[in-house]
């Protein structure tokens, strides 16, 4: 009899068609290309324990990290006209959409939800990269007027975490008016004198960076985050120079005054209500 035929390989056949067997182990740090437990990094809030590498979090990852007791409630955003230019590259922006939700189980690019951050009424808004790389539409702006104009309902701090490779090219222009109405959305919670603190994570850029990102009372990074307008490589062929080490991460951006602070994931939720308890 043949072991391996007879034996080994239905073993494994069989052990490889549990349902109860996660698809994926393990994951490699794309800093450090060490390979980590999935299950490990579930349990760091998807921090690489080698070298500290912030891997992308989904929004409801964020929610449950940062709420008190992981408790929150979603709202739900306002429906917009899905494809006002009918737009289409090599697929139609219809079908995106769909490809789209169906990979996050989401309606777009960004979240919103309300809750309490040590006991503190808090709006939190955040984006998910893996929604056409969190690019802003009107959607998005929609959903950013509504956080501000709960925030001021419930005379609430409003907290918007990006992760967006800037405006959605799709809505062509009606997406870059969606800068103008997400600084309309975050000015009015100053005439209430309601904070607005911003954490930039890994990439925020474009569009985004270049309105709400940058106008918080408070500003927050994730370690190795790239905050920035335009691409490095972009501004290189552009000055015709060799930009600086690190140009464009969150430690380059608090050397040189852009932020307030560069926070660790494991610290985030306790220096935000830090931040809270002075406002």
């Amino acid at each position: 009899m043949n072991w391996i035929t007879n034996i080994a390989r239905p073993t494994l056949k069989k052990a490889s068609a549990q349902k109860d067997i996660p698809d994926n182990f393990w994951d490699r740090c794309p800093e450090c290309n060490n390979m980590l437990f999935h299950a490990e990094m579930k349990t760091s809030n998807f921090v690489c324990s080698h070298c500290g590498h912030h891997f992308r979090l989904p929004a409801k990852d964020r929610f449950n990290m940062l709420f008190d007791e992981g408790k929150y409630t979603l709202i739900q955003l306002p429906k917009v006209h899905e494809d006002p230019l009918e737009f289409r590259d090599s697929k139609k922006y219809v079908d995106r959409l769909k490809e789209a939700r169906k990979k996050t189980k989401q309606e777009d690019a960004i979240m919103v939800a309300h809750g309490t951050m040590g006991g503190k009424r808090v709006v939190i808004g955040v984006f998910d990269f893996s929604f056409m790389r969190g690019s802003m539409g009107t959607a998005v702006g929609e959903a950013l007027l509504m956080a501000s104009q709960l925030a001021n309902l419930q005379e609430a701090a409003l907290i918007l975490i990006p992760a967006s490779g800037g405006a959605r090219m799709q809505e062509g222009i009606l997406s870059l008016m969606q800068m103008v109405r997400s600084v309309i959305a975050v000015k009015k919670l100053a005439k209430k004198k309601l904070p607005y603190i911003a954490v930039l994570t890994d990439p925020t850029t474009g569009g985004v960076t270049a309105s709400f990102a940058m106008l918080a009372d408070i500003t927050f990074a994730e370690p190795g985050a790239i905050i920035g307008f335009a691409g490095a490589r972009v501004i290189e062929q552009t000055i015709h120079e060799t930009l600086p080490q690190n140009f464009q991460k969150s430690e380059y951006l608090l050397e040189h005054g852009m932020i307030d602070a560069v926070v660790p994931r494991k610290d985030l939720r306790d220096k935000l209500i830090q931040v809270l308890k002075l406002f």
